[in-house]
């Protein structure tokens, strides 16, 4: 298991060397994406990672999601937010069910003016400026 420092300087994890493979295979890690190994204390690039320089190697190939599942749609997701955001519709498409029901909460107590939280995130969904991912970490897909 392994922690990652993300591009956008969060701290991911513990996450599996399977999961950080599929992360480099849709360009979300890469050899200079810093990482801890559990049990360490020491923070390095992923590329000092001897398990995975075979991924390195490689050329990039386009994720391969299990059991014949298919990448969320980015397109989707932005308009259940703008349309429906304010049930949450958008963040239960994408996984996130406790923002959800965050959404419904907030909207049931504001009389309806929680549904702009939606739509605001809806826009920025189709903006590509935030919520690129699903709640299992893969790419939205345009």
């Amino acid at each position: 298991m392994y922690k990652i420092i993300g591009a956008d300087g969060r701290q991911y994890g513990p996450v599996s060397a399977d999961q950080i493979r599929f992360w480099f295979a849709s360009n979300r890690a890469n050899s200079q994406t810093m990482a801890q190994a559990e049990g360490s204390t020491e923070w390095k690039p992923l590329g000092q990672f001897a398990e995975f320089s075979s991924v390195l190697t490689q050329s990039v190939v386009p994720p391969v999601l299990p059991s014949g599942e298919e990448l969320k749609s980015k397109l989707a997701a932005g308009l259940f937010g703008i349309f429906f955001g304010g049930f949450g519709v958008h963040r239960f498409y994408l996984g996130y069910t406790g923002m959800g029901f965050t959404q419904i909460f907030v909207t049931l107590i504001t009389c309806g003016i929680g549904h702009f939280w939606g739509v605001v995130e809806g826009i920025l969904i189709l903006a590509g400026s935030t919520i690129t991912t699903d709640a299992e970490g893969r790419p939205l897909r345009d």
